[in-house]
């Protein structure tokens, strides 16, 4: 397992911007997928999106072209750029780390974040 702590989240107009950060320690953070996933009051946890170990990327539909992941293995750190945000983005968001494939199920990541708070006001 890696330990990950999220920072970044506040609160924003709609149509303004933030921007996420991971920083992980512990084993070598490049062997790892790296997700963002968010969960909002009442809702289950949703896939936001992925970064494989060499860069390769994937997006929810509901973010694609508004969202942007990054990784810099020699900081240990995963960035989630969220531009274009809307009042359905409010969410507490989660950074998470797995060893394979990037994959869109909560439930196959070994290691999570505390969740950073993300709200988006209309």
């Amino acid at each position: 397992q890696v330990q990950l702590v999220e920072s970044g989240g506040g609160l924003v107009q709609a149509g303004g911007s933030l921007r996420l950060s991971c920083a992980a320690s512990g084993r070598t953070f490049s062997w790892f997928a790296m997700g963002w996933f968010r969960q909002a009051p009442g809702k289950e946890r949703e896939f936001v999106a992925g970064i494989s170990q060499s860069g390769i990327t994937y997006y929810a539909d509901s973010v694609k072209g508004r969202f942007t992941i990054s990784r810099d293995n020699a900081k240990k750190s995963v960035n989630l750029l969220m531009n274009s945000l809307k009042p359905e983005d409010t969410a507490v968001y989660y950074c998470a780390a797995k060893e394979g494939l990037v994959s869109a199920q909560a439930p196959s990541y070994d290691s999570w974040g505390q969740g950073t708070q993300v709200t988006v006001s209309s």
